[in-house]
């Protein structure tokens, strides 16, 4: 039986990501040891052309369903998808409740390292290097614009999200999501 027969049969002819049922393709998920089918998943044509640049946003909200598969492979895929829709609020909150095991998180976290050797790091004030979920006390009372409130010196803020500018990074002060400018935080 072929990789994608065997893909077919454990998805019901549809795409593991979205439940489409045109195009379907095998797409191997790197980096992998062999090109079996516990290392690969079933894709319809849209979710295979948009894994590297997501266009259609909303076609990704099928990752709400998706991550909950049993298929390893496939939380691999919703989690590494989610992380590259991190930018939308909805995708960061899917991610804070998809929960891997050790062997998983690493799978996943290791085909995404060379997504990120591209982007300049974040910083912290002493030049510790930020990462999603890493929680950071300010060093210094900030004015919050718009929010009518002074985030003081000390105030911890936990599993922040990391922006598309190396010095920024989001996080909750006082129930409320704001960007903070890193030269002004120090990791917990």
């Amino acid at each position: 039986m072929s990789i994608e027969q065997q893909l077919t049969a454990r998805s019901g002819g549809k795409c593991e990501l979205c439940g489409a049922n045109h195009r379907l393709t095998p797409y191997q998920i790197p980096p992998a040891a062999d090109d079996g089918a516990d290392n690969s998943v079933l894709l319809c044509g849209t979710c295979h052309d948009q894994i590297d640049k997501p266009e259609d946003l909303n076609h990704w909200r099928c990752l709400n369903d998706s991550m909950w598969s049993q298929v390893p492979a496939v939380q691999i895929m919703a989690w590494r998808m989610l992380k590259r829709l991190s930018a939308e609020v909805w995708a960061r909150d899917l991610l804070d409740m998809l929960y891997l095991d050790p062997e998983l998180q690493g799978w996943a976290e290791a085909g995404m390292a060379e997504d990120d050797d591209d982007r300049l790091p974040t910083l912290d004030s002493n030049g510790a290097r930020l990462a999603v979920g890493d929680s950071v006390t300010l060093i210094k009372d900030l004015e919050v614009k718009g929010a009518g409130f002074t985030a003081k010196r000390g105030t911890l803020v936990k599993n922040i999200n990391l922006t598309d500018n190396p010095e920024h990074i989001e996080g909750k002060v006082n129930g409320v999501q704001i960007v903070l400018v890193a030269k002004f935080l120090k990791k917990a």
